[in-house]
């Protein structure tokens, strides 16, 4: 649209299915790079993504044209796919169901890219379930803690 202009930051945060540690450090970064092309090729900005070996960070700059369910349903389904196409993982892979968004402020870019680029690091401390409930209470967001995570029987 004419005249419209927009900034919109979300951090984007999901596991993989059943929370497994599928991930694997040798071809991780390959997946991640894989993604933020997804997100430009959406005409979105990919400001960075990462994660560990059971879940991704991505933070996009969002422009309001994009539905963001749309986006991270397209960067779930594209990069399993390109992850079950490398045979990467042992059976198929899958992300779990859902996802957490969390915007922020300009002046907060630089402070979010850090802690996703040091994810491994901060994971030394902190499990993912603690981080992302986390995030839930400090952006104040509702949430029954037994429907936030899939755990595979």
């Amino acid at each position: 649209m004419a005249n419209t202009y927009s900034q919109i930051y979300i951090q984007i945060v999901f596991a993989v299915q059943g929370r497994q540690n599928l991930l694997a450090k040798e071809w991780r970064q390959e997946v991640f790079k894989y993604m933020a092309g997804i997100i430009k090729n959406k005409g979105q900005k990919p400001i960075i993504v990462n994660g560990v070996d059971d879940h991704v960070h991505a933070f996009v700059g969002l422009k309001p044209a994009m539905a963001l369910s749309d986006l991270v349903r397209d960067i779930k389904n594209n990069s399993s796919n390109f992850i079950n196409d490398n045979h990467w993982a042992k059976g198929k892979f899958n992300w779990q169901e859902g996802y957490g968004a969390f915007s922020y402020s300009h002046s907060q870019v630089e402070d979010v890219y850090s802690y996703i680029l040091n994810q491994e690091q901060h994971h030394t401390k902190q499990t993912f379930q603690d981080e992302y409930i986390g995030f839930l209470k400090k952006f104040e967001i509702e949430h029954d803690v037994k429907y936030l995570f899939e755990w595979i029987q």
